[in-house]
């Protein structure tokens, strides 16, 4: 008996220590320089541009800058809302029900799912990083983190609308199933090079107890949740929290648009793209730079299909914009703590989105 009382004084000591780890790495934390820039100068331009227009005309490019950013963040606010408050819903959600949803341990019906909850989560690409970001903490395979964000950017049910409207519904259903396509192949290829030891492993994958009942848990959550002013300021903070560095990126990624977009003309744009392999090299490799939210990328991939006749590079723009787009590899290699799995994205990725852009083209012709 003494012996169990021993053990139990040490057990409670170690626990004590514990305690004590996250006040010590909190005081240690460093500003975070990259998002205040980014967020101040963003400001001082969105504030300008709205309330002071005659201080534009100092510059040519300084006016194209600040009207730049007034638009993207206009455009992209909502999302970025929503991914907020979607954020800060999935931290109350035990992981197991992410998982039960989404599946366990991958494998093309769990990437499946993942692929369908891309496409008909209706949020820009900016919210979308948010909320795969958090299905990754909550226990989602790499596979299925990579085709949830595949498939989502510009599958939304307003931007499908907006494609209709501009390239007529049987190009625009042609692209959501060719992007639904390359991102379920590029989940089963994560997943194999997971599985192979190539790329590391979702460290908070778990398995589901094998009594784990999903209606029923989720209605004994339920009842146990008071949805108080108090709970919901904090699930609030808390969503906003932990989409600082999400909103790091994103900021960042608006302020080098802008900056794009006031030193190369947009008017080339139709001029250099046609339905060639020069025209689509071009595409990608602007698609590329340019930092162009879905939003925005997709009034400009529908002047490719309809003004340049290249619907390849119509697909190739909004397709390779997903895959090599800065904001989002660096906020996956933040996420998975590896420069692999982000780098993988675009490597994986591009070679399907080329060949399949070359062939449209070649249809098309």
């Amino acid at each position: 008996m003494p012996k169990c009382h021993s053990d139990t004084k040490e057990s409670d000591v170690q626990h004590h220590k514990s305690r004590q780890v996250p006040a010590c790495h909190k005081s240690k934390s460093r500003p975070d320089y990259l998002l205040w820039v980014s967020m101040t100068a963003i400001t001082i331009l969105y504030i300008q541009h709205a309330w002071f227009e005659e201080f534009a005309g100092i510059a040519i490019w300084y006016e194209t800058l600040s009207s730049s950013v007034y638009e993207l963040i206009n455009t992209i606010w909502w999302g970025i809302l929503i991914g907020i408050l979607m954020v800060a819903v999935l931290s109350r959600i035990p992981r197991e029900f992410v998982i039960s949803i989404l599946g366990t341990q991958g494998g093309l019906n769990g990437i499946a799912r993942a692929t369908a909850a891309g496409v008909l989560l209706d949020l820009c690409s900016h919210g979308i990083l948010m909320v795969g970001s958090k299905l990754y903490e909550r226990g989602a395979s790499i596979g299925q983190v990579m085709a949830f964000l595949i498939a989502s950017p510009w599958n939304s049910f307003s931007l499908t609308l907006i494609l209709v409207a501009m390239i007529g519904i049987p190009w625009t259903l042609a692209f959501i199933g060719l992007s639904m396509t390359i991102a379920i192949i590029s989940g089963l290829l994560f997943d194999v090079l997971v599985s192979r030891g190539v790329l590391p492993a979702n460290p908070q994958n778990i398995d589901l107890p094998t009594d784990f009942k999903f209606w029923a848990s989720a209605r004994q959550g339920l009842a146990s949740v008071e949805l108080t002013p108090k709970y919901v300021l904090a699930m609030l903070v808390d969503g906003v929290k932990e989409s600082r560095m999400v909103m790091r990126w994103i900021l960042f990624g608006v302020l080098l648009a802008g900056l794009v977009r006031a030193f190369v003309s947009p008017e080339h744009f139709g001029t250099y793209f046609g339905p060639t392999l020069a025209g689509l090299g071009l595409t990608v490799l602007v698609a590329t730079i340019l930092e162009v939210c879905s939003e925005g990328s997709t009034p400009i991939a529908a002047d490719l299909l309809t003004r340049a006749k290249a619907p390849g590079n119509s697909f190739a723009f909004l397709m390779t914009g997903v895959s090599t787009d800065y904001t989002e590899i660096m906020i996956l290699r933040e996420t998975t703590k590896s420069w692999k799995v982000a780098l993988f994205l675009p490597l994986l990725t591009v070679p399907q989105v080329i060949f399949i852009a070359w062939v449209m083209n070649g249809v098309a012709i």
